[in-house]
């Protein structure tokens, strides 16, 4: 069981109140994702469920038990770094066996549980190396398995997969997400990195100056932001967001419409510009135009990875407008 319960918890230091009083309810079994950009809170939360920092207020239950004031090691959880925080001279084995260890558990269930581990995270071979004998994502693994065999109610990833270089983070968001299915434990996994949000999370939770923006799905975030700064960073490219006549005229103070939804022409259309820079990725192609109505902006366009577009070409825009998402002064989504 993994069922987290935040009810109106908050964080203070001194005078200063980073995380206002917030509520938030976790299922068992679910991975959830806590996004947003660098300082909204997100890791302060994180080390508010794993104990390692004091509620300022309100309670943290886990699986119905009051766990506020419950030490660390007490609450079944069980902690991933960014950082690998390996024992050098230990072998992978002993760096894995290590909180067993220290809890006492016997050798014979030591041995088991090490091997389940091992076998789950392809480690099995690499069993009697050393850390610096590992890649980076080895030692990432290794970093899980230790975290694995301890057999928590619940897996708390803070930024683990910074470290490493893009080809690595693919394979390890694939690696995490199939854990997740094959263990079928809770996990809470802390990103800047919105694509990382979108293709490993069940539930997403968009944090803003420690207030949560919205929580959802990432299919019910990218469809329906219920305000203009989620709108605004979820989705690789961001939204295209419009004001001025455009937005007026559609009843709005602001307007966004993705990439994917504008349509582009040589001939005609809504909007007239010039094309800027081209970002050609094979199957898709993303054009970053400067309207004719403020040279100055950009607009992103995702267009077909064939489509033949150069560096001063003149283009038309057409937003498909059942597509278009309205904000009003105040930056709430407009039903």
């Amino acid at each position: 069981m993994g069922r987290i319960t935040l009810d109106k918890v908050r964080k203070a230091f001194g005078d200063v109140e980073v995380i206002p009083p917030l509520d938030l309810t976790i299922d068992d079994g679910e991975f959830v994702v806590f996004v947003g950009p660098s300082g909204c809170g997100k890791s302060t939360l994180l080390r508010l469920i794993a104990g390692l920092e004091d509620v300022s207020g309100g309670q943290i239950r886990i699986d119905g038990n009051d766990a506020t004031m419950v030490p660390p090691a007490k609450r079944g959880l069980a902690m991933v770094f960014q950082s690998y925080a390996l024992y050098p001279h230990m072998s992978v084995r002993k760096n894995i066996a290590f909180p067993m260890r220290m809890a006492g558990i016997d050798q014979a269930e030591q041995d088991r549980r090490i091997e389940s581990a091992a076998k789950a995270l392809n480690l099995t071979d690499y069993l009697d190396r050393r850390p610096g004998q590992l890649s980076g994502g080895q030692r990432q693994r290794v970093a899980i398995g230790r975290a694995i065999v301890r057999e928590p109610a619940a897996f708390l990833f803070d930024e683990p997969l910074s470290n490493l270089d893009a080809a690595l983070r693919h394979g390890m968001r694939l690696e995490i997400s199939e854990l997740h299915k094959r263990l079928d434990t809770t996990m809470i996994y802390v990103t800047h990195d919105q694509v990382e949000a979108m293709t490993m999370a069940d539930k997403i939770v968009v944090l803003q100056a420690g207030v949560i923006e919205q929580v959802g799905s990432p299919l019910e975030l990218y469809r329906k932001p219920r305000n203009a700064f989620v709108a605004g960073f979820i989705g690789s490219p961001t939204m295209n967001m419009l004001t001025g006549e455009d937005a007026a005229k559609r009843g709005a103070d602001t307007i966004g419409i993705r990439p994917e939804h504008v349509t582009i022409s040589t001939t005609d259309g809504t909007w007239k510009g010039t094309v800027g820079v081209a970002e050609h990725l094979g199957s898709d192609t993303f054009l970053h135009i400067h309207p004719d109505s403020d040279p100055s902006k950009t607009m992103t366009v995702r267009v077909d990875g064939e489509f033949t577009a150069h560096h001063g070409d003149t283009v038309w825009l057409t937003p498909q407008e059942e597509h278009i998402h309205k904000f009003d002064a105040q930056g709430l989504r407009i039903k």
